[in-house]
């Protein structure tokens, strides 16, 4: 199983480093391929991580003093999940207004100042650790399992790379795609050398849903970025049947 994990990590690896080279991904309208790989990450979320969270709520109950205060930690911790990426991208959207340039602009460097690029990255860096981590401590631990995961993460990243490539430039290419690479591996190599609960396993997959699903959608929302609703929808239904078939 290590060495198919090791294979997940370096595909999520050559995405980052090489997203970049597809420039058929960019441009407005938004490309249709970024739709559909954001589709599918979301039909991974609602079909496979949320269903999972019924469970994982007895885990988190049973492991925490708060049971009795907070009755569905799970989906707190999803939602918490999002409010914390949706806190970051509100945060990159003001300082490129205080900049005086559109979200999408053109320019070399970022369009954001470093203060806020080293936050952003930082905190995707964490994300994608977290991302890399899960590829060993999953609910399931069958080959299928990591299949379906790596998929949904993979293309995952290729659309938040896109997005990381449209807010920060040419900083983004020096240094930060290099650093989520980075991240992806340093949080795998964590996993196999740490031993956690599952109810921890479980509260690290809620928050990843919820950033996940908020990652996605602030991709696809956006009025200028022209957005293809046929293939996200696609996207989301035909990964929603294999998901259910399988």
């Amino acid at each position: 199983m290590v060495w198919i994990q090791a294979l997940a990590v370096v595909s999520f690896i050559l995405v980052h480093l090489f997203a970049g080279k597809l420039r058929f991904l960019d441009g407005i309208p938004r490309s249709r391929w970024l739709s559909f790989a954001g589709g599918i990450a979301v039909a991974y979320v609602f079909l496979h991580v949320f269903p999972e969270l019924a469970e994982a709520q007895e885990l988190i109950g049973e492991a925490s003093n708060l049971a009795t205060f907070i009755e569905h930690h799970a989906y707190l911790i999803a939602v918490v999940g999002l409010a914390v990426f949706y806190g970051l991208e509100r945060s990159v959207k003001t300082a490129q207004r205080q900049q005086g340039q559109a979200p999408d602009g053109g320019g070399g460097e970022t369009t954001t100042g470093m203060p806020i690029f080293y936050l952003h990255i930082t905190s995707f860096a964490i994300y994608n650790a977290l991302i890399g981590y899960l590829l060993v401590h999953r609910e399931e631990q069958d080959i299928q399992g990591l299949f379906f995961y790596s998929v949904a993460m993979g293309l995952h990243f290729l659309v938040n790379d896109f997005g990381l490539r449209q807010d920060h430039k040419e900083t983004y290419r020096r240094i930060g795609r290099w650093i989520l690479a980075g991240a992806v591996a340093v949080g795998w190599l964590v996993g196999l050398n740490t031993a956690i609960s599952q109810a921890a396993v479980a509260v690290l997959f809620a928050f990843l849903a919820g950033g996940v699903i908020l990652n996605v959608l602030k991709e696809e929302l956006p009025d200028e970025r022209q957005s293809r609703f046929l293939p996200f929808a696609i996207g989301t239904l035909v990964y929603a049947i294999i998901l259910l078939l399988l």
